[in-house]
């Protein structure tokens, strides 16, 4: 039976159509086989087509898009009229058309993939060149013609766009509020860029749950969140610092955890998910703030924890 008797929710939902970039926060999200529709949809490259991203550029998180309203609406079809606004400071507002650009850009890459993607053309090139101050290019995940499997030893058979490693990320908000209450500066949930936070659950029960109900969509969780430079990046300032990486250092790794593999430094924030309603599409195929989270199935110890 469906555990929700602690009355957990989800209480913000956040789209990144940009990667690295500020993310977007949306009060209902239509879902995809590759996650949330639009997340990841767009990634800068650098002049050999490898991915930029705050670990090398901390700038990008000054980065703020736009997407029209009726975009995060089930169904809706761009037109025209419709563009991703994009602004940075001291930059001129860039306006990308949301209608598919016919340029392909070949060899591009992320960690370990890669392939072809759409090419937004020489405007948002000459923009992002400009910001960065390196030679770089807008390029869109194409879809119709390209594939990025997620990793086959924890979710086989599903896809991504840019995202790192699976479609959509979980944290819960009572586990950033013990991580905060061991830190001199509190830091804020955007550092870590979760997709779904929620409330209402005990901190850091999300590492153990293995199946989870949101509204009326199932998700299966794939390893925790290894947690990389990004979140020591504060977010309103682009400023690199040592936090909260060093305090989770002392509680959040995999040494303190004792996971079942061997020890390699890294610490853990945060459940990564698959939707797996996401070949059959009868059920309603959004998520939204206030839907209740019911845990369907968990696992006892961190022995059984995939990291």
């Amino acid at each position: 039976m469906a555990d929700n008797k602690e009355g957990a929710q989800v209480i913000s939902i956040t789209i990144y159509p940009l990667k690295s970039c500020r993310g977007i926060s949306v009060p209902e999200a239509a879902l995809s086989s590759t996650g949330f529709r639009w997340d990841r949809q767009w990634i800068v490259v650098n002049s050999k087509g490898r991915a930029c991203t705050q670990r090398v550029e901390p700038s990008l998180a000054l980065v703020e898009v736009e997407l029209p309203n009726e975009a995060l609406s089930e169904g809706w079809e761009p037109n025209p009229s419709s563009f991703l606004v994009i602004r940075a400071p001291r930059m001129d507002v860039l306006k990308v058309p949301l209608a598919e650009p016919s340029e392909v850009a070949n060899s591009v890459s992320v960690w370990e993939w890669s392939g072809s993607a759409l090419d937004e053309g020489d405007e948002a090139s000459n923009w992002f060149s400009k910001y960065l101050g390196k030679p770089s290019r807008l390029v869109r995940f194409n879809e119709a013609s390209q594939s990025r499997p997620t990793d086959p030893n924890y979710a086989p058979g599903y896809k991504i766009k840019f995202n790192d490693a699976y479609p959509f990320l979980l944290i819960s908000q009572k586990s950033l509020d013990v991580l905060n209450e061991q830190l001199k500066e509190p830091v804020s949930i955007n550092r870590f860029r979760p997709n779904i936070l929620i409330d209402g659950s005990d901190p850091f029960c999300e590492d153990l749950w293995k199946d989870v109900k949101i509204g009326e969509n199932t998700f299966h969780s794939t390893e925790l969140c290894y947690r990389c430079k990004v979140p020591t990046i504060n977010q309103e300032t682009a400023e690199a610092g040592s936090e909260p990486s060093e305090t989770l250092m002392k509680f959040r790794s995999d040494k303190v955890l004792k996971t079942n593999k061997k020890p390699q430094g890294r610490i853990y924030f945060g459940q990564m998910l698959v939707w797996e309603d996401s070949v059959a599409q009868e059920k309603r195929k959004t998520i939204k703030v206030g839907d209740p989270v019911y845990v369907l199935k968990m696992v006892s110890s961190y022995d059984d924890v995939s990291v």
